[in-house]
């Protein structure tokens, strides 16, 4: 029997979207994963040197001593300063939320279903965190985190508004629509010159 070109064409289509969409779910996966395992790291961190407190007396001491064990017996990523993140982490977005199975992180059997304002999403990577964790006001860190899920930022994307000031200059202009506006035209700005890059390469 023949093969008909449509029917075989379609064939490979659908397995090859079905590969597709598999692949995007398991790198997804793997990035939420990631996240919550940091923020449990962070929080095994906090409560056992502050006792849930931000500041600690031996803090440097600990880090320090966990880092070379850590490193020993798991290998590479747990340098001081990723603990120093993994502890931001969960200082600065306590109320961990995440779209896998269920969208509220399970802690002790007990779901926490409060919302808050500095909640995780499972939309960006560690990488995004990591960058806004960076932001030491708090409400200028939520505007990034709010407007990065909302426009889909890049972690490129989400460094260069952050560099730019973008909450400070929104929060000092009349025009709040036209500071978004440039926002998002430098945004395609960008987008433009890394596709004549990779046109040109």
């Amino acid at each position: 029997m023949k093969l008909t070109t449509n029917k075989y064409n379609d064939l490979l289509q659908n397995i090859g979207s079905t590969l597709q969409k598999a692949r995007a779910n398991a790198i997804e996966a793997m990035h939420q994963q990631l996240l919550i395992a940091n923020w449990e790291i962070g929080k095994y961190i906090v409560e056992f040197e502050q006792h849930g407190k931000e500041k600690a007396v031996y803090g440097s001491q600990l880090l320090s001593k966990l880092s070379k064990d850590l490193k020993t017996k798991h290998g590479k990523g747990f340098g001081i300063s990723n603990l120093q993140y993994m502890r931001s982490f969960y200082i600065k977005f306590p109320k961990f939320q995440t779209s896998l199975k269920s969208s509220i992180h399970q802690t002790s059997g007990k779901s926490k279903s409060k919302t808050s304002i500095h909640q995780t999403s499972g939309k960006l990577t560690w990488s995004h965190y990591a960058e806004l964790i960076s932001v030491s006001d708090d409400l200028a860190r939520s505007f990034y985190h709010i407007q990065c899920q909302k426009e889909n930022w890049s972690v490129r994307e989400l460094k260069r508004q952050i560099d730019s000031a973008l909450f400070q200059r929104l929060a000092l202009s009349n025009d709040k629509k036209g500071v978004l506006k440039l926002a998002e035209k430098g945004k395609k700005s960008i987008q433009q010159k890394m596709q004549l890059k990779i046109l040109t390469f």
